[in-house]
């Protein structure tokens, strides 16, 4: 019998390309969202689904089922946002997180797949980024997904509960979301080129990025969740293994270019994926030039 997914987040970007990709496989999905920032009308009507805050651990313990596997994808992202209001985000990103844990560890889930984040990382010396590497966190949001990972493998040391913790490098592709502030940059470009607008570059556009396609995202999940062996807490980068510069991006978008001031970011990223591909046995497949040029024919604008 396939094994039930519960998505948390799941009405967002990641979560509907997981949902989908479940469905097709046959696996029963359930998708647990507060709609803040999520679309619930794209998920496939397979899928049941429950407006519910992580934080409410009791709401959780009565969805979640001995034998599930736990996607845990709910958080208010964005490096920026978070600097603007650490205390909230805090409260989403890191209480919202025990929650989780608190109630797999009480309904004997199977396994917790936690989405981390490359931002843990902050600036390092060296390329490409190792998950043996000290975390030097720049952000609020930066230090709650570090400390998700570490009560990840709190859980699994403590409880027994099955978790790993994949840490994802900007993942873009089918169903971002383009609009806000605090847009992920390929969203934020492909609206500004389709309204015949500038693209706005933070800094000198030399920051460089390990684009990461959902597709191969949603793959790695999916192998994390299925895997037979026990993961025990593991941490896994989930990167494309390849550096693009802003600058470049915006090439492969098009259009006119204006630089801003520079923001607290990490000025590079990029992915060891070495360990990965031996744990999984996963290795993206998608491109950056194959996935953008996808998104601009979904944008109109090839």
């Amino acid at each position: 019998m396939k094994k039930r997914f519960i998505i948390t987040g799941g009405a967002g970007f990641i979560g509907t390309n997981l949902a989908i990709h479940l469905v097709e496989g046959g696996y029963e999905v359930v998708v647990i969202d507060d709609l803040s920032a999520g679309d619930a009308s794209r998920l496939p009507p397979e899928v049941t689904f429950h407006k519910t805050d992580i934080r409410n651990t009791e709401a959780l313990i009565d969805i979640f089922k001995e034998g599930d596997v736990v996607v845990h994808l709910a958080a208010l992202p964005r490096v920026q946002y978070s600097i603007e209001n650490p205390s909230l985000t805090h409260d989403v990103n890191v209480n919202g997180t025990l929650s989780v844990l608190e109630a797999a560890r009480k309904k004997n889930v199977a396994r917790v797949v936690f989405a981390a984040s490359s931002s843990a990382y902050g600036d390092q010396e060296k390329l490409p980024l190792t998950v043996d590497m000290t975390p030097q966190p720049k952000s609020p949001y930066a230090l709650h997904k570090y400390i998700g990972e570490t009560y990840m493998k709190l859980w699994a040391d403590l409880y027994g509960v099955d978790t790993v913790s994949l840490r994802f490098f900007n993942v873009y592709g089918p169903h971002l979301d383009p609009d806000g502030p605090y847009a992920l940059v390929i969203g934020l470009f492909l609206k500004l080129a389709k309204e015949g607008k500038s693209l706005t570059i933070t800094g000198d556009g030399t920051q460089t990025r390990d684009f990461t396609h959902v597709n191969d995202v949603v793959d790695a999940v999916l192998k994390a969740g299925t895997l037979q062996n026990s993961l025990k807490g593991a941490v896994l980068n989930i990167g494309a293994g390849k550096e693009t510069s802003i600058n470049e991006l915006a090439a492969l978008i098009g259009g006119e270019i204006l630089y801003v001031a520079s923001r607290v970011e990490p000025k590079h990223t990029l992915a060891d994926i070495s360990y990965t591909e031996e744990i999984l046995s996963w290795k993206p497949q998608v491109q950056i030039e194959e996935g953008v040029a996808e998104l601009k024919r979904s944008f109109g604008l090839l």
